[in-house]
């Protein structure tokens, strides 16, 4: 019998599986030029969530977890940022914007929740939201 970590268990975790796929399958259109910038950065950036949610779910403490779960979403954010990017430039369609950017919202807003954090909209403090 395969073991299941707690991690593969995590909705969370598999909704930033689904992204990343997403932005896999969405990238690989991206000029080829841009292999090393946007494209290498966007797909970094969606591996980085899984990977910091599946290393805070290793955890054994509230404050350890919580810093790979700040670390997760600002990994969402940077994916954000590169997806509105890529839209500016016309390397995203809006069809294709208009459907990653909510996962991408959803994603954040449960990575607040599971860190215990309150969302702040301000953006000018340490809130994660």
């Amino acid at each position: 019998m395969q073991y299941e970590y707690a991690f593969e268990k995590m909705t969370i975790w598999k909704i930033a599986r689904r992204v990343t796929k997403s932005i896999y399958v969405k990238t690989k259109s991206f000029p080829k030029d841009e292999l090393f910038g946007i494209t290498s950065q966007m797909r970094r950036a969606g591996v980085s969530v899984c990977c910091n949610l599946a290393e805070g779910s290793a955890r054994i403490s509230a404050p350890d977890q919580n810093r790979f779960y700040e670390i997760a979403f600002g990994s969402a954010v940077e994916v954000i940022n590169l997806l509105i990017i890529s839209k500016d430039l016309e390397y995203v369609s809006e069809t294709d914007y208009l459907e990653l950017r909510p996962e991408l919202e959803k994603l954040t807003y449960q990575i607040n929740q599971l860190s215990g954090k309150k969302p702040n909209k301000s953006g000018g403090d340490k809130g994660m939201y």
